[in-house]
């Protein structure tokens, strides 16, 4: 099977990943690097906390890599082993094949990640597409899911047919369009200039998924048995919060599920009230 891969370029790889580099060598936290094979290839990831502490991963969104997590790890490697991973065709150091949605063929590529660290049973935190494969992989592996952390999850509730409009608007703008669409996706004044500078980069030199997520069925959601944590951000412009809340929260009433006002989709800086979840 053909799979499609991450990077428009060699150039831009090296672009992409040199300014990761330089974000992890000027990470101010004690941390090692573990490079793992799995059935799709090799797999990045970086790595803090106590070895002998709770295990904690993870999960990025799309058309970024784990240095998005490196000032929430932080606090998150106070209580717990924390594994910051790259998934597999996204802008890290992991495999650069964008492997299809359907099937089974990232869910099969977590299970080898928790069996390459040895981790019988883990808490999952997962941001837009990684809340995704978070939900994903926790359905088909409920017993190796301790508690799930959903931040912005695609999947739940349809992306919005105006995300498309405005994509295609600022994207013919040329530069100026793209950092227009970055800050409507963020709208949070937590993103530093700094993460603003990478996600340009990233845009400029990365492949963009052509899929969309694909809908998770009522069924697969009522199979979360674990405590579930979901965070929105109310002006969100990718999906419907009203939406996702609701459907989420009729198929787990015990859900607990939280909606921040004024932002949008990148939601990060909440590692003091997720920690209060999973501590």
């Amino acid at each position: 099977m053909r799979f499609h891969t991450a990077f428009k370029s060699e150039q831009g790889k090296i672009a992409i990943l040199k300014f990761y580099d330089l974000q992890i060598e000027n990470w101010n936290l004690t941390h090692e690097t573990i490079d793992i094979k799995t059935q799709h290839g090799n797999c990045f990831i970086m790595a803090c906390g106590e070895k002998n502490a709770p295990p904690l991963i993870l999960l990025h969104g799309s058309g970024i890599n784990s240095c998005m997590w490196l000032e929430d790890a932080k606090v998150y490697a106070k209580s717990h082993r924390v594994y910051a991973v790259d998934i597999p065709g996204e802008a890290g150091k992991s495999d650069e094949n964008q492997m299809p949605l359907t099937g089974s063929f990232y869910v099969d590529w977590l299970r080898d990640v928790f069996d390459a660290l040895a981790i019988e049973k883990a808490s999952l935190i997962g941001i837009s597409f990684g809340a995704w494969l978070a939900i994903k992989f926790s359905v088909s592996n409920p017993d190796r899911v301790d508690k799930l952390i959903l931040l912005s999850p695609l999947g739940i509730s349809p992306q919005k047919n105006s995300f498309l409009f405005i994509l295609l608007t600022c994207m013919i703008a040329g530069e100026r369009g793209r950092s227009r669409l970055y800050h409507k996706i963020n709208l949070n004044p937590a993103v530093s200039q700094n993460i603003l500078d990478y996600q340009r980069l990233i845009g400029e030199n990365f492949n963009s998924r052509n899929e969309l997520i694909p809908l998770l069925s009522d069924q697969e959601l009522k199979r979360l048995t674990m405590p579930v944590l979901m965070f929105l951000g109310q002006k969100d412009i990718i999906i419907s919060v009203g939406k996702t809340a609701k459907r989420l929260g009729s198929l787990l009433p015990n859900a607990r599920i939280s909606i921040l006002p004024s932002i949008g989709h990148t939601l990060i800086n909440l590692a003091d009230k997720v920690s209060a979840f999973i501590d």
